[in-house]
């Protein structure tokens, strides 16, 4: 049964951000729903709230987060409910030719959740980065869901979603990133 939770929703470019009531599906196939334990706060969801990702507002802010699986839909093995997990933005095919190769990162066929999570008026919400996390609870790919050690902080694991792919490899520093728990 579909669960209502508060997220954090930019309803239009370069407004303030609001925290709503999100209603969250069940997961279907392929798909999983994570409890958020932690997401930082990327410069990439501003953004997304300025306008300068796309134009398919609302969005539900949020992508560098770390949870527990909360239930999986059909099909889903690699994960599976109490698993700690770290949400990815790219979840790979593992058919494409990149993957194939052994070379999942040029992807070309990523996977995101195929339901989507709304307002309680029935509104489709637009994830960052296809997850969403500055919610109580998101729906994503299962693909997404990276298991990590459960000894791991959140607000520390959590980061390596983001923070640490986007960032690693750079000659400069990446832009700051900040870590909160807003549901504590």
């Amino acid at each position: 049964m579909a669960e209502k939770v508060r997220g954090v929703v930019a309803r239009g470019k370069a407004a303030p951000v609001s925290v709503e009531t999100v209603v969250v599906p069940d997961p279907g196939p392929g798909e999983a729903t994570v409890r958020v334990q932690a997401c930082g706060v990327c410069h990439t969801d501003l953004h997304y709230r300025d306008g300068a990702i796309n134009d398919d507002f609302p969005f539900l802010l949020g992508h560098e987060a770390a949870g527990v699986v909360d239930a999986v839909g059909d099909g889903v093995t690699e994960v599976a409910p109490g698993d700690y997990v770290v949400l990815n933005w790219r979840a790979v095919c593992g058919q494409c030719r990149a993957c194939r190769r052994g070379r999942p990162q040029y992807c070309f066929a990523t996977h995101n959740a195929v339901q989507s999570m709304t307002l309680e008026d029935g509104t489709r919400l637009s994830p960052a980065l296809g997850i969403g996390a500055f919610l109580e609870k998101t729906l994503v790919a299962a693909g997404q869901c990276t298991k990590v050690d459960p000894a791991a902080r959140p607000e520390v694991a959590g980061l390596l979603g983001c923070g640490v792919m986007a960032g690693l490899g750079r000659r400069s520093t990446p832009a700051g990133c900040s870590v909160t728990t807003p549901w504590r």
